[in-house]
């Protein structure tokens, strides 16, 4: 802290959060002067300040990589973000990854001692962004780590306190600052990826929450495509977050036009189509009986039934909560709410109806009907409306023998349901405009890629093309894959969702995400049907056509799904909307995107965090030094790679073979896997057996098992000659990994070193555990005579009863 009165740590933070009173201040004005000498000292013991931990040898600059193209504005954030906590918004593709890189490396820099941490909501994406970093900057590999919840417990103490880099999820943060496992004072740089979701009590939210309660002393960097659906949730996240500054680029700012690829947006608008229409009548009708009954009693208010929403219903049943009408005194509160829960149900409905068609809206009535979804209520007062039953039976004719669900709980009977283009129904008049765009692009790129293929040189690029498509809902998913299956070969569809699993759809592991994402960017598929799980973060690859196949209200999520192409080359972008309701709410969508631009531009709308913390000590202002970096090789972790590291760190003190017992580097052996002439010094003094050691013929202890009878003896001439080895008597050379030439260690190996390991900390503990054993006998036994009680554990007892015993007599 520099100048002014000092505080405590909880003060201090108090005060810059704006949460301090008036009392509060005029009491800490009226404190003597050795008050205040108290107050700094226990001010400087709790939280270092600026300028601890900081490097000046190397604080005077600020490095800037020169390996990559230099962009300005890239240049601009980096340097933005190093004085004060910041919000990038940087439209994807664009390098918010390679901006994080510098500013994590200048404090990787300035803070030898401390920590950089990099948070990222998924896995994978802790996987790729960790990889992109260490692509960028010269971080040395052996400082990072990555923690997710692979990691164990005693895995991640462990790495807590021997790397200053870390790539991680928020859950892993949070448990662990919570177990105070995490050293959080030593923290000095935070960046947070996918930051919009910085909303309510997020796990990014926590973290902010729990790390300032130990300081105050670290930078944020915030990266985000966009920084909310509407102004409100913007200024969330900036509280939320700390943020004291926004640097934004929009899609159409001068300063990245050199760097993306033109990408048209296109808009769509397809009629609802005869039979669309007819079915939503009828609908309607339903909607209607149902609806009606909460208007009647006045919880509901009063307007066309057709405009009602899903959203508007629940803010409806809150407001009921808080305040019941007077006209519904003396009904059953259970009947309101159930019909409440019934609205609810009967309007998803409705938007499945109309934005993703007939066959998403059957599955949804099919889950209710059949009881799956474990609606009995809602399953009951549909099945006495006679509207409704006639609808469903409707429905039923048209895709129950497709859609009956089959024994191992996937929705499609089969895969060839769709073989021929008669088999197949076109649920809403949607479906025919996508398979009509699709089959177009390839045909142009077919013929594009002809003309240019002039020689044999072509790349691979200019003849493939990648196709994305978004639809929000699992089995519209599946039903556009079905669709475009029946255009292969030249289409090649494969769907792509979430890791949970419903009682009629499997999700995708991780690993599984992981491996489409690979065969896509590889080109062994070329059109990818996706769930949202395909819109953020995941490096997907270059694609040339983006589908949106629905709308959303929120903006983030449309920037998330246009940010999926023109990364390379010119991309297009179609949004396929249903006329009506969907079509009003994409304008909404762009009409709140702008107005976001507009709030943070101006500067006028948005309260931003006042106390952002100033970690360069006073009079020191770091110049910027550009630089060519070469970064190491990045070859990606896994958990063997991490458990060998981990074993060796560990036990490198037992051993010194192959290494000089002065502390002198570690002398390779030569390619042919011989020892050199020094190793095989050190081998002959200190490991070779020889025979003045009067060491007998070693041999392997026979096999025995509990429940079986030896079948065959050892003779006894032959224990006479020879000396049967145990596993405690070399455990020096059976609990760590030797070093190795050429050939790694097997799977096998290093599974029998971690058996030792267990082994020698269980030892251990019985060690522990025996020498209060004995203590407490010398205890007894001296005072036996002067005892009315004297305690005798018998020798035959097991080690967890000697424990009990000794933990007993401790209390």
């Amino acid at each position: 802290m520099s100048g002014g009165r000092q505080r405590t740590l909880p003060q201090a933070w108090r005060v810059a959060g704006g949460k301090a009173t008036e009392k509060r201040k005029e009491e800490e004005d009226e404190e003597e002067e050795d008050d205040d000498e108290l107050l700094l000292a226990a001010a400087a013991a709790a939280d270092p300040s600026p300028v601890g931990g900081f490097c000046a040898a190397v604080g005077s600059i600020w490095i800037y990589p020169t390996n990559y193209p230099e962009r300005g504005y890239q240049l601009r954030m980096a340097r933005a973000s190093l004085l004060a906590n910041t919000l990038v918004c940087l439209p994807t593709g664009l390098g918010k990854t390679f901006v994080a890189a510098v500013v994590m490396y200048n404090f990787y820099r300035w803070f030898p001692s401390g920590k950089v941490l990099f948070l990222a909501p998924t896995k994978p994406l802790v996987a790729q962004q960790m990889e992109a970093c260490a692509r960028v900057m010269g971080i040395p590999a052996r400082h990072m780590a990555e923690m997710t919840g692979g990691t164990q417990a005693l895995n991640r103490r462990e790495l807590w306190a021997t790397k200053r880099v870390f790539f991680l999820t928020p859950q892993i943060m949070v448990n662990d600052l919570s177990r105070g496992t995490c050293p959080a004072v030593e923290i000095k740089c935070l960046v947070i990826d996918e930051a919009h979701k910085a909303l309510g009590n997020h796990a990014y939210c926590q973290v902010v929450r729990e790390l300032s309660k130990y300081t105050n002393q670290f930078r944020i960097l915030a990266l985000s495509a966009t920084p909310g659906s509407d102004t409100k949730a913007v200024q969330q996240v900036i509280s939320n977050l700390l943020i004291a500054q926004i640097e934004l680029c929009a899609e159409d700012s001068p300063e990245i036009q050199p760097y993306s690829h033109e990408r048209q947006v296109e808009k769509i608008v397809v009629p609802l189509g005869e039979e669309l229409v007819e079915i939503q009548s009828a609908y309607i009708q339903v909607l209607e009986t149902f609806a009606g009954r909460l208007i009647k009693i006045g919880v509901l208010a009063r307007r066309d039934i057709p405009s009602l929403t899903k959203y508007q219903i629940i803010l409806a049943r809150d407001q009921y909560r808080k305040n019941p009408s007077s006209q519904c005194v003396g009904m059953h509160q259970g009947i309101i709410e159930g019909d409440f829960a019934l609205c609810i149900s009967l309007y998803h409905g409705y938007e499945l109806l109309l934005q993703m068609g007939l066959r998403s809206l059957f599955i949804y009535l099919f889950g209710i009907m059949d009881g799956s979804k474990g609606l009995t209520r809602t399953k009951n007062e549909l099945g006495r409306n006679e509207d409704f039953m006639k609808l469903y039976q409707q429905l039923t004719d048209m895709f129950s023998d497709p859609l009956l669900p089959s024994t191992n709980g996937n929705v499609y009977k089969s895969k060839t349901v769709f073989e021929n283009k008669k088999d197949f129904i076109y649920s809403h008049p949607k479906l025919r405009k996508l398979e009509e765009i699709v089959i177009g692009h390839f045909k142009s790129w077919k013929k594009g890629s002809s003309d240019q293929v002039t020689t044999e040189s072509t790349s691979v690029d200019t003849v493939d093309t990648r196709v994305m498509i978004f639809s929000s809902f699992r089995d519209s998913v599946q039903e556009i894959a079905d669709m475009l299956s029946r255009l292969s070969p030249v289409v090649r569809v494969m769907t792509f969702v979430g890791h949970s699993t419903g009682k009629s759809t499997k999700g995708f592991t991780q690993k599984e995400q992981l491996e489409v994402v690979k065969r896509f960017r590889e080109g062994g598929y070329n059109t990818l049907v996706s769930t949202c799980v395909g819109e953020e973060g995941l490096d997907i690859g270059e694609v040339d056509l983006i589908i949106c196949f629905d709308a959303q209200k929120s903006p983030v999520r449309l920037v998330q799904r246009m940010g999926r192409t023109g990364r390379r080359r010119q991309g297009r972008i179609v949004v396929i909307l249903a006329e009506g309701r969907e079509e009003r709410t994409y304008n909404q969508s762009q009409s709140n995107k702008r107005s976001i631009h507009k709030a943070i531009s101006g500067n006028k709308m948005l309260h931003f965090y006042q106390h952002s913390p100033r970690m360069i000590p006073e009079g020191i202002n770091p110049k910027l030094h550009k630089m060519f970096i070469t970064a190491e090789k990045y070859e990606p972790s896994n958990s063997r790679m991490l458990s060998k590291e981990r074993r060796s760190s560990s036990l490198q003190h037992k051993s010194a073979l192959f290494s000089c017992v002065t502390g002198q580097k570690q002398i390779h052996g030569h390619e042919n896997w011989s020892l050199s002439p020094e190793e095989f010094e050190i081998w002959d003094r200190l490991y070779r057996i020889k025979e003045s050691d009067g060491v007998k013929e070693p041999i392997l202890p026979q096999t025995r098992f509990e429940t079986l009878e030896n079948l065959e003896e050892v003779s006894k001439h032959k224990e006479e000659a020879a000396h049967e080895l145990s596993l405690s008597e070399w455990r020096i050379w059976q609990n760590r990994p030797f070093p190795t030439s050429m050939v790694d260690h097997s799977d096998r190996c290093y599974h029998f070193i971690g058996v030792m390991e267990m082994i020698e900390l269980m030892r251990h503990e019985q060690n522990i555990i025996m020498d209060i054993y004995g203590g407490l006998m010398k205890f007894f036994a001296v005072t036996a005579p002067h005892s009315s009680c004297f305690c005798v554990v018998p020798n035959c007892f097991s080690m967890q009863e000697i424990s009990l015993f000794c933990t007993l007599c401790l209390s």
